[in-house]
């Protein structure tokens, strides 16, 4: 059975184990098509996420964390110049008639699941975990997908994420998607 929670600093180890599992730099091309994550994440990137309240885990029923999914302030994403840059489109986008702003949104991800439990529902577990505790802050969510990663957007727009934006930075394309926080993911 897969439970789902805010990340505690005694879950560090584990995400930082998936997280190395699953990064792009250390996966080969054949690998990199099932889907990978690029922000390599320090202990202390990880100790403020928990902090925050930002960090969520999906854990087996042996306690293994499998799951992991980063959602944080502006604030905290600004140490990344992606999320700056992103940030500085906001005056041009805007969500379903809204504004897009860093009062009224956050930064989602980047999500890990061990690949053992991908297409098992346990995306929308961790997001649903997520979703309530930021909706109390924030009304919109804001992510970001290189499309060289079509496994996450697919993934994405299953749970209703839309299209806001498409920007290249660094010689990578991505894709700006934003999700009303006020609906549940679950089917």
């Amino acid at each position: 059975m897969i439970t789902t929670r805010i990340a505690t600093v005694a879950d560090i180890t584990q995400i930082l184990s998936l997280q190395e599992l699953y990064l792009f730099r250390n996966l080969n091309e054949q690998e990199r098509l099932e889907g990978f994550v690029t922000t390599p994440f320090t202990t202390e990137q990880i100790e403020e996420a928990i902090e925050q309240r930002g960090l969520f885990i999906a854990q087996n029923e042996d306690l293994k964390v499998v799951a992991y999914a980063f959602a944080a302030s502006w604030t905290y994403f600004a140490q990344w110049e992606i999320f700056n840059y992103m940030v500085s489109r906001f005056p041009s986008l805007s969500f379903q008639g809204d504004e897009i702003t860093t009062e009224n949104s956050f930064q989602y991800g980047p999500v890990c699941i061990d690949k053992k439990y991908r297409g098992t529902g346990l995306l929308p577990l961790i997001f649903e975990e997520m979703r309530l505790e930021l909706l109390k802050k924030f009304p919109i969510s804001i992510t970001f997908i290189n499309k060289i990663n079509p496994i996450s957007e697919k993934a994405h727009k299953k749970l209703g994420w839309e299209i806001v934006d498409e920007f290249e930075f660094n010689s990578n394309s991505y894709i700006g998607l934003a999700l009303d926080m006020n609906k549940s993911v679950l089917k």
